[in-house]
């Protein structure tokens, strides 16, 4: 896990990390891309080529403008799209399809509308065939830890959308995956449910080990999450000089990183 999301979970009290901190923490997996060209099979290939290390348990930010290949690369490193040349890795192992190590969270939640909530939440358990005892209470320890506990009886329809997103990052982490591919996940909340989203996403990320990949339009957001920020388009990388800290937004290093991130924009 990174030191800074590590350092991060010392100083959270609220009740969401303090449950994250029972469960036994995931071992993150390492990304690689070699050479690689995004785009789809007898489509339009994204210009350029990529090259980029991803570390075990790093929260990593991606932005860069409308076109680049923001969530086609979250569909490549999730193994539903070949890359078009190069080579994209897990733990040095080439992805070729999909896998439960490796969960995908869109902007649009995604629910099934006709399942509950906690049915919802227990279904990558269930096509892993996990026994519906040790379902039943993965999902509510993942809906308590969302704040979602009194809604499991819900369908989809009857939550907010706010709330939909939680089931969503429920859903996507009851299955203990090693990387968390997060494509505008909050991009449709307003301002105030989408800082509240973030701030759970940092609490019930620490202590699971995950890396994640995190696609935003949002710098000020990319700023906030990631450990690093990618500015995809010009292939540059950036270090976050305080990640997860609210409190540093107004810092000089945060202030002048994120001149720099908007100018390769």
């Amino acid at each position: 896990m990174s030191p800074t999301r590590t350092a991060a979970a010392a100083t959270s009290t609220s009740s969401a990390t303090s449950s994250v901190s029972t469960a036994s923490a995931t071992t993150g997996a390492e990304l690689a891309l070699h050479g690689v060209q995004l785009g789809h099979p007898g489509g339009t290939a994204v210009a350029g080529t990529l090259d980029l290390r991803i570390a075990p348990g790093e929260l990593l930010a991606v932005v860069g403008p409308s076109g680049c290949g923001k969530s086609t690369l979250l569909r490549t490193l999730a193994g539903l799209l070949p890359a078009l040349a190069g080579e994209v890795a897990e733990d040095g192992e080439p992805i070729a399809r999909p896998d439960a190590d490796r969960a995908l969270v869109f902007q649009h939640d995604a629910l099934l509308p006709w399942r509950t909530v906690r049915a919802n939440v227990e279904l990558p358990l269930a096509i892993r065939r996990q026994p519906r005892a040790e379902r039943r209470a993965a999902a509510a320890d993942w809906l308590d830890r969302v704040g979602l506990a009194d809604h499991a009886h819900k369908l989809p329809h009857q939550l907010s959308g706010g709330q939909r997103q939680r089931v969503q990052l429920a859903r996507a982490l009851a299955g203990r995956p090693r990387t968390v591919l997060m494509d505008e996940p909050f991009g449709a909340l307003d301002a105030h449910t989408r800082a509240g989203m973030q701030d759970l996403l940092v609490d019930i990320l620490n202590g699971t080990g995950a890396t994640v990949v995190f696609v935003t339009h949002d710098v000020d957001e990319a700023l906030h999450l990631g450990d690093r920020v990618a500015q995809l388009a010009s292939g540059e990388v950036f270090d976050v000089p305080y990640p997860r800290d609210r409190e540093a937004r107004q810092a000089a290093g945060t202030v002048a990183l994120r001149r720099r991130v908007l100018a390769s924009l």
